[in-house]
């Protein structure tokens, strides 16, 4: 009876493990079925929910259908049906897949928060979070700004979670290279969904791809024609149309409808557009799409590298072309007509890849004087696009320089445009520094060491106010979570106060607990400004003082006569309001919005500041 028993207990024993790894395998597919959503993107413009869930590859034979519900007395309900988007990106595989959708749904009620999920799998999958209320009735919008997710750091950052959180902005804006696996971008995306999901699922968030989403070193988009340098820098996009155009879907489709949606050359498409948050009008441009690139166009001697410049004795003015384009024609119109729409908006900002300005002088091993990649070249291109945002005075959040600045700009003359703050990396393996050789004018009294008014190595004028360099033993600071957190890694927040018209930006380190009593930004930090200082050219003459008897916070536009341009629009804080402009002779004063606007012909400008008055009833 033994020698029968012990081979069937054998037996019975193989059969129970193979029945437990039966039920495990489909414990563990119908877990995964579970979690087939990895995360979700919005933003709600003009009563229109635009919503982009990601998904992971789906199994043959799995249903493609998705739908969109929200909570509505305790029940859920259905606001938007669709099917998982199956588009080819075409790398890193030829059948590699989105496995994304897009849910848009009109007349969204944005006064009040909205619980939502996303069901996929017929049912089996689902994912919540909250669509937030606009935050109109908020005195300070509060805005978190990332770039540089390097690769070099896989992991999860609860760190960055955690202070978010704490934070509690209301937009989270995330300027560039959130994938640097360059022909991989949905394994890099979901990467990313995995990394900032728990914050993006419940806030309005921005996201413009950048040269490595693309799979670029650097990109001069020169308006989508193809690149055949391996740097790129003769111009265009070394990847297939079909693969940026599936980055740019993921990226970018929640966004709200482009201004322009006409695409570029070979039907690459575009974005830029705006997006009104609690009061605060963000444009969201495409600065490298337009943007020509500098073989063929410009020497750079003194470097292996066609987009650094070495040569300190070159005469970096003869780099600039005036035909070379930075913004395009497109947006520059973009920027004119959204600088002059008020409606609904207390101040105005421009969210872009990167600044307008060449803001480093080492860039990982390399002291360079020029750096093509950044936005200081081509210098005409640079000012005009500077001379559109400060007409509606615009303030300016960028990344991609892995350095953290805040800069006023100088187009004419030092401090006569707006100011910029570029954020730090995520992760900052490439670390770029600041570190002129001379002291600046008119240093900031600040405690750093090189602030104040310089000229960047392609002679643009530039006031530093602050800037955050990584440690010399950079390599040697860090943390599981951060090996690269000594390169002055971290993420920026930026606070519009509407009552005041002031914008504070503060930079924050890697690692740091921003609730603890001791908690600091980089030293330097925070910056305040006052939203008129976005125009600091000086005036040459005056217009009479606006004393408004039945209008408050009017918005108040300028146009020169004599060269019918206008000079530029502004809600201003309060009912009384002098005007400057930057040349004597006779302006057009429009005062008011929609039905109830007056207007003013025929003014004279006075070299005399406050010596007049014009009612405004």
């Amino acid at each position: 009876m033994k020698m029968f028993l012990k081979p069937l207990n054998s037996f019975v024993l193989q059969l129970l493990i193979l029945l437990v790894a039966g039920a495990a395998c489909s414990q563990q597919k119908e877990s995964q079925k579970n979690n087939s959503i990895c995360f979700a993107l919005y933003t709600v413009q003009d009563d229109t929910l635009k919503l982009t869930a990601q998904l992971y590859p789906l199994a043959n034979g799995d249903s493609r259908a998705i739908s969109l519900e929200i909570e509505k007395g305790g029940e859920w309900e259905s606001v938007a049906d669709g099917r998982v988007r199956e588009d080819l990106y075409g790398l890193p595989l030829p059948e590699t897949k989105a496995w994304n959708v897009l849910f848009r749904v009109g007349n969204w009620d944005h006064s009040k928060d909205w619980k939502y999920r996303v069901v996929a799998l017929e049912g089996a999958a689902t994912y919540t979070g909250t669509i937030r209320k606009d935050p109109i009735d908020k005195n300070e919008i509060v805005v978190a700004a990332f770039t540089g997710n390097s690769n070099r750091a896989r992991g999860l950052k609860p760190d960055i979670i955690a202070n978010v959180k704490a934070h509690d902005p209301d937009l989270l804006f995330f300027s560039g290279d959130q994938s640097y696996d360059h022909e991989d971008h949905l394994g890099a995306w979901l990467q990313f969904g995995r990394q900032f999901g728990e914050i993006t699922k419940d806030r309005p968030t921005i996201c413009i791809p950048d040269d490595h989403d693309v799979g670029q070193g650097n990109l001069w988009g020169a308006e989508g024609k193809r690149s055949f340098d391996e740097g790129g820098a003769d111009g265009g996009y070394i990847h297939p149309v079909q693969y940026v155009n599936e980055v740019q879907f993921a990226q970018t489709a929640n966004l709200p409808d482009p201004f322009d949606p006409a695409p570029v050359l070979r039907d690459i498409s575009v974005y830029y557009t705006s997006l009104n948050v609690g009061g605060i009008d963000f444009a969201v441009i495409e600065d490298r799409k337009f943007k020509s690139g500098p073989i063929g166009l410009v020497a750079t001697p003194g470097h292996e590298r066609p987009d650094l410049m070495n040569d300190p004795d070159y005469d970096t003015a003869l780099m600039d072309v005036p035909d070379a384009k930075l913004l395009g024609d497109r947006q520059l119109a973009f920027l004119e007509e959204w600088g002059k729409d008020w409606e609904n908006c207390e101040m105005k900002a421009v969210l872009s890849q990167t600044i307008f300005a060449q803001a480093a002088h080492k860039t990982g091993p390399w002291f360079v004087v020029a750096d093509l990649d950044a936005n200081g070249w081509p210098q005409t291109g640079r000012n005009k696009a500077l001379e559109k945002i400060r007409k509606s005075y615009g303030f300016m959040l960028g990344g991609d320089q892995h350095l953290g600045t805040v800069i006023q700009h100088g187009v004419d003359e030092w401090d006569d445009a707006g100011y910029s703050f570029c954020v730090p990396s995520i992760v900052n393996y490439w670390p770029r520094s600041w570190l002129p050789k001379e002291a600046g004018i008119d240093p900031i009294p600040n405690g750093l060491e090189h602030t104040g008014k310089f000229k960047d190595g392609f002679g643009n004028k530039l006031t530093m106010h602050a800037y955050s360099n990584p440690n010399e033993n950079w390599k040697e600071i860090g943390t599981k979570d951060d090996p690269f957190a000594g390169g002055a890694a971290g993420h920026g927040i930026v606070r519009f106060n509407k009552e005041m018209r002031t914008i504070t930006m503060e930079c924050w380190p890697r690692n740091t607990d921003v609730t603890a009593s001791d908690a600091k930004p980089f030293p330097g930090w925070p910056v305040t400004i006052h939203q008129e200082d976005n125009y600091g050219r000086k005036a040459i003459a005056w217009l009479p003082t606006l004393q408004c008897e039945s209008m408050t916070d009017p918005v108040v536009q300028v146009l020169n006569e004599r060269s019918n341009e206008l000079v530029y629009t502004l809600r201003i804080n309060g009912s009384s309001w002098q005007p400057k402009v930057f040349e004597e002779g006779l302006y057009t004063i429009r005062v008011g919005e929609g039905y109830s606007v007056q207007t003013f012909r025929g003014v004279q400008s006075s070299t005399e500041k406050g010596q007049r008055v014009l009612r405004v009833k």
